[in-house]
């Protein structure tokens, strides 16, 4: 059986609205005008201080109150509840079809691991999860290959199908030698055709039949 680990934010959810949240809460208590959800979503994708990173950019704000607002950040997301946060389409049955098929999965992303195991449980997805290695989980963070061969060594395999929706994913992908299943309704950032894939797919009934195309 083959053993496939997931990104998190814009493969099996749609967190923006609460990102989005946190990051105009942060704005309003800095007197800082907010960003709409298609500004905030454009930022997401390397972790939470490279999004705030952005943020402070494009108001260009003091970036010496980057660690700061990070942290002020991050404490009003976990605060949210995850009230927005919503599974993308089939996510649930495709999850339950693929372990009763006997696949073991697990979880790879660039947000911090406190939250996302906050909303894998709001959720009710963490029974699906051998391993969660979140953004802070080791010193590096996607595309660099090391969550990834952390998530792999955990799991015992040297060989995974990772899924994600972005060329950041899809980088990460390559740096571990990995194949790569691109889910095109995330927050990718390029044209499907410009980023590195081994199948891709906008509906989640599709990937246990891609899986078994890997498999062989």
């Amino acid at each position: 059986m083959a053993v496939v680990i997931f990104d998190l934010d814009g493969t099996l959810i749609d967190s923006a609205p609460d990102i989005q949240g946190a990051v105009n809460a942060m704005l309003a208590a800095e007197g800082q005008s907010p960003l709409d959800l298609a500004t905030v979503t454009s930022f997401i994708g390397n972790g939470l201080p490279k999004l705030v990173e952005r943020v402070i950019r494009h108001h260009d704000m003091d970036m010496a109150q980057h660690a700061r607002l990070t942290a002020d950040t991050l404490a009003i997301y976990n605060q949210s509840d995850s009230e927005l946060t919503r599974l993308y389409p089939h996510v649930i049955d495709t999850l339950k079809t693929l372990k009763a098929q006997g696949h073991r999965m697990g979880i790879c992303t660039n947000k911090p691991l406190g939250p996302a195991l906050h909303v894998l449980l709001h959720l009710d997805l963490g029974g699906f999860f051998d391993v969660v290695i979140g953004g802070d989980s080791t010193d590096r963070k996607k595309p660099d290959p090391m969550p990834l061969q952390r998530a792999m060594a955990d799991m015992s395999t040297e060989t995974i199908l990772y899924v994600g929706d972005s060329e950041i994913d899809a980088e990460t992908a390559v740096n571990t030698g990995q194949p790569f299943a691109l889910f095109t309704e995330g927050y990718r950032k390029r044209d499907i055709a410009d980023i590195p894939y081994t199948q891709a797919f906008s509906d989640f009934r599709d990937l246990p039949g891609i899986l078994a195309r890997i498999q062989g």
